[in-house]
């Protein structure tokens, strides 16, 4: 699936419009190029689910977990990981567990460790002048992404 957003408060919209799809136990893996928007996204899903603390990219941390009430929020940042074995180390796929969701920034890392996610990637149009449209091509892997593919293309059908 492909999308288009046009400007930082359309990327929110369509993270928001994301972010109705997901539930607990899910991972959503965010690629693209350094600026592309991927914590731009992460923050719009995180506001969306009831994270009401600022999201910033935990680069240094590495994971920054969110409690929402009936839902928590793991926020992974991956770009500094150089081997497998310390993306293994994180165990993301059993943090989605127990009415969790997991944003993996930089996540081409964790693909080999996780079976079932939402891709995310982001590329910047680089025809705009102005730098702010963001083109995004999703794909699920794994049957539980399969199964929402049309509640998904409906929930974003406005950038389509």
């Amino acid at each position: 699936m492909w999308f288009r957003t046009t400007s930082p408060s359309d990327t929110q919209a369509f993270a928001t419009a994301l972010a109705r799809v997901i539930r607990a136990g899910d991972t959503i893996v965010l690629t693209g190029e350094m600026g592309a928007g991927k914590t731009v996204v992460a923050q719009g899903i995180g506001a969306a689910l009831g994270v009401s603390e600022p999201m910033t990219s935990p680069t240094f941390t590495l994971v920054n977990t969110y409690d929402c009430g009936n839902l928590t929020v793991h926020h992974a940042d991956l770009y500094r990981l150089d081997r497998t074995v310390e993306v293994s180390d994180l165990a993301l796929s059993e943090l989605a567990e127990f009415q969790g969701v997991v944003l993996i920034e930089w996540g081409e890392a964790a693909i080999g460790e996780i079976a079932d996610y939402l891709e995310v990637h982001i590329e910047v149009d680089l025809d705009d002048n102005e730098g702010n449209v963001r083109e995004f091509t999703l794909d699920s892997v794994g049957s539980s992404w399969d199964r929402r593919r049309d509640a998904l293309a409906a929930s974003l059908e406005d950038w389509s």
